[in-house]
C-alpha cells in the first residue's frame, strides 16, 4: 500500500504546496548621468568664477535626482535643477527651479532648461 500511495503522489504531483516568498529590492534612486552633470556642472564652475555661486549639493532619491545651487553654504538654495523621470513624457524630466519654489523652466533636453540660468548678454554703453 505504501507503494501505491507514493505513486499516487508522484502523478497527482504531490500534495504539497510550497510558497516561495520574494523579497523587493528597494527602488535604485534616480541619478544624473554623466553627460547631465557635464553640462551643470559647466555652468556652475562659470558662476563660481563670476563670484556668484559658491556651493552645491546633490541629492538623489527614488523619484528625482536634485543639484541644488547655492550663494552660501548656510543660506537655502538660490535653484534647483531636478531630473524626475516619472514627467519625461509630459512636460520634461528636466526643471529648474527657483529659491521660493516656482518652476523657472521645465522641459525634455537638460541643455535648455539650463539656458534660463545663463547670463543674457547686454550693450553697455560706451
Amino acid at each position: 500500500m505504501a507503494d501505491s500511495e507514493s505513486a499516487e503522489s508522484q502523478q497527482s504531483g504531490g500534495g504539497d504546496v510550497v510558497a516561495v516568498s520574494f523579497k523587493r529590492l528597494p527602488p535604485k534612486p534616480v541619478s544624473f548621468e554623466r553627460r547631465e552633470l557635464q553640462l551643470i556642472l559647466n555652468l556652475y564652475g562659470r558662476r563660481v568664477a563670476e563670484g556668484e555661486w559658491r556651493d552645491y549639493a546633490i541629492d538623489f532619491s527614488p523619484v528625482k535626482a536634485v543639484f541644488s545651487i547655492f550663494r552660501r553654504t548656510s543660506e537655502t538654495p538660490l535653484y534647483r535643477i531636478e531630473k524626475n523621470p516619472a514627467l519625461a513624457r509630459r512636460q520634461g524630466a528636466y526643471s529648474v527651479v527657483s529659491a521660493d519654489g516656482v518652476i523657472l523652466k521645465r522641459g525634455h533636453e537638460l541643455e535648455r532648461v539650463l539656458g534660463v540660468l545663463e547670463k543674457k548678454l547686454r550693450l553697455v554703453n560706451p
